[in-house]
């Protein structure tokens, strides 16, 4: 039985969580936008680096998030 590979997408700095764009099981694609932050006056806009399903989403609007922190994890496309 093959084992499901996941991908984590991190926090790459301290910031506050605008917007999800993502729900559990979505498809996703490289370059999709999962999550809009917000650190120093500036919108960042977290984008997938891999293509799969969203299996989990960690955060919500609101949130402050610090660099490393899990926003949303993935199971790869078979």
């Amino acid at each position: 039985m093959a084992r499901e590979q996941t991908f984590r997408i991190l926090a790459e700095m301290v910031a506050n969580v605008i917007v999800v764009e993502v729900a559990v099981d979505d498809e996703v694609t490289a370059g999709d936008p999962v999550c809009l932050l917000e650190s120093m006056k500036m919108e960042i806009p977290v984008l997938s680096e891999h293509a799969g399903v969203v299996s989990a989403i960690k955060v919500t609007p609101g949130d402050v998030v610090q660099e490393g922190d899990v926003l949303v994890e993935l199971t790869a496309l078979r």
